[in-house]
């Protein structure tokens, strides 16, 4: 049988799901920034998966996949837990920026993650929700994606230890790239792959996936990857799926040398093989003339895009997988 889980203002007993949301601080004017939390229960004994999202207030990817899942788990028939935060950064993700503007001193939370307890604001609140995720995940995926500016095809960052390759094979069909993590980076992921406990960064959507239909097509992609995970570690019944090729190396974002207009090559696909100084795209100025070109940097593959044409020198414009060979 499995134990009740309390999280915050949310409380799980077995076989039920509960919505509550972790208090971080008051504000001034009374308002109070909170994280929300939702504990799917399930009635045996099991791991706890941990997903999260909204660590970036531009990229609501998270919340779409939280609530798909929430709808088409049945707590009765699942062995362990599911905890879902759906947004990490309130503030950032009301503000529909990358970071809480309230806080110039530790603007992106992707950076500063686990942050302190008596840190600037966007610390305190990853302090806080470090402090819940560390006493219950056993594995863990943060959903991330291009934002505002770009759009970001199925690629994951992750360890190379075996059971966190485990995580990223149980991914499933689609996800067929996995790039090497920085371990120590400032990240949910990082702070779960230092105490030995399996976790990636996935990214897919961002700015060309938000038209009517588009945006749902992402949710439930990563949606599709969520359920075979939880297929693959039999919390839930069913029949997992795997990629029947996996590639491996790291990334090289391209920034633009120029501002002025980004002009993608038409023939670009994402997640295909290049060669080193294929043709990516182009920069022009206003009056389109040419300033510059972006090519491969060497043999991998694309896997994110800008989607922002406009472009100021240092800009991301291309998110690049170095190729190393197969896992």
């Amino acid at each position: 049988m499995n134990s009740t889980i309390e999280i915050g203002s949310a409380k799980a007993d077995p076989g039920s799901i509960s919505e509550g949301s972790i208090s971080v601080e008051k504000l001034a004017g009374g308002g109070e920034i909170s994280i929300p939390v939702t504990i799917i229960n399930g009635i045996s004994d099991g791991p706890c998966f941990w997903i999260n999202g909204g660590i970036h207030g531009d990229e609501p990817e998270g919340i779409l996949t939280c609530s798909l899942l929430k709808k088409v788990i049945d707590p009765k028939k699942l062995t362990g837990c599911i905890v879902l935060i759906p947004v990490i950064n309130v503030p950032a993700m009301e503000a529909a920026e990358r970071g809480n503007p309230l806080d110039t001193f530790s603007y992106d939370m992707n950076r500063i993650y686990p942050g302190r307890e008596e840190g600037y604001l966007s610390e305190r609140i990853a302090h806080v929700h470090k402090e819940w995720m560390v006493k219950y995940a056993d594995m863990e995926i943060s959903i991330h994606s291009g934002g505002s500016h770009s759009y970001l095809a199925e690629a994951m960052f992750a360890a190379t230890d075996e059971k966190t390759q485990e995580l990223a094979r149980a991914m499933g069909e689609d996800w067929k790239v996995c790039l090497y993590s920085n371990v120590t980076s400032k990240s949910p992921m990082a702070v779960m792959s230092e105490m030995g406990r399996p976790a990636l960064t996935v990214e897919l959507g961002g700015r060309s996936s938000t038209a009517p239909g588009k945006f749902l097509e992402v949710g439930e992609k990563i949606l599709k990857a969520c359920i075979n995970i939880l297929v693959h570690y039999k919390m839930i019944e069913g029949e997992a799926h795997y990629p029947s090729i996996r590639y491996k190396g790291y990334q090289q974002a391209l920034l633009a040398p120029k501002s002025g207009v980004f002009l993608p090559n038409k023939n670009i696909k994402f997640l295909s093989m290049m060669k080193k100084n294929d043709f990516i795209a182009a920069i022009i100025d206003y009056q389109g003339n040419e300033l510059c070109q972006l090519t491969a940097p060497a043999d991998g593959m694309i896997f994110g895009l800008r989607a922002l044409p406009n472009v100021t020198v240092g800009e991301w414009c291309c998110f690049y997988a170095i190729i190393e060979g197969e896992w």
